[in-house]
């Protein structure tokens, strides 16, 4: 089984963010980067589905600048085989479906069995990419995985729904899926599979010549404003706990 894995390279967690002085974005400037947090667990559901399996090829797929090689190579060392580098120098100035459009190009070239993204990324947390990719690609998709099975008619598939609930989904193939964090353990890149990673494939594509314009744009980036506000209520003490109650509950949505 082919396994194409699509990755992003986000800021670091713990990263002092500032917003840009143009309002439109944060400040990149001394940020440290590293792989999605979903992305990485889709990257190990791919490689385990390869073990269990004991044969087959993940590709990695990340489109962005130069920078995201850092990222693409993270994820060669922790195991996959080969990698692909979309340049992409104006990936913010993108919509959902126009870097949609740019890893659909590079996937449809490797025609895979299998296409895993993460559930939504760390910085935007749309959760849209990977379904816009599997409508491009025509091909089904499930969402919100927490495990993956093959099976002989293709893939049985756990979804977590919500208050505890899961639902099992058998699919053919090709398929894509949108991986939830948690599902499995990560695994570290060890000082073999860095060295490894070295001699591994990471090819450059150039991105398609025509994106469709972004539908969606960013106008602001912004910290959360504060403001205070005082209220006298007034009444009995019951018909002002009253008051207080459905405040909490429908204003500031604390109960």
């Amino acid at each position: 089984m082919k396994i194409v894995v699509a990755i992003k390279q986000v800021p670091e967690r713990d990263a002092q963010v500032r917003v840009a002085a143009d309002g439109k974005w944060i400040d990149e400037s001394d940020l440290s980067y590293t792989i999605n947090e979903p992305d990485a667990y889709a990257l190990e559901e791919a490689l385990q589905l390869k073990e269990k399996s004991g044969a087959g090829e993940v590709v990695v797929v990340c489109a962005g600048p130069e920078r995201v090689q850092s990222t693409l190579r993270e994820a060669l060392a922790k195991g996959a085989d080969r990698a692909i580098h979309i340049e992409a120098d104006d990936l913010g100035s993108l919509d959902t479906l126009g870097v949609a459009q740019l890893l659909a190009d590079a996937v449809k070239a490797e025609s895979p069995d299998l296409i895993l993204t993460g559930l939504q990324s760390d910085d935007l947390g749309l959760g849209q990419t990977g379904v816009v990719l599997a409508e491009l690609l025509d091909i089904p998709h499930a969402t919100i995985i927490m495990h993956v099975e093959a099976t002989s008619a293709g893939l049985k598939v756990k979804r977590e729904l919500e208050d505890g609930w899961f639902q099992y989904v058998e699919m053919p193939l090709p398929a894509l899926l949108t991986i939830q964090s948690g599902g499995n353990k990560l695994r570290y890149a060890t000082l073999m599979g860095i060295k490894k990673a070295r001699t591994k494939e990471l090819k450059t594509v150039a991105a398609p010549a025509q994106v469709r314009a972004a539908a969606v744009t960013l106008e602001r980036v912004y910290l959360p404003e504060k403001q205070k506000k005082t209220e006298m209520l007034t009444g009995s003490p019951t018909e002002v706990a009253a008051k207080i109650v459905d405040k909490l509950k429908f204003e500031a949505r604390v109960i």
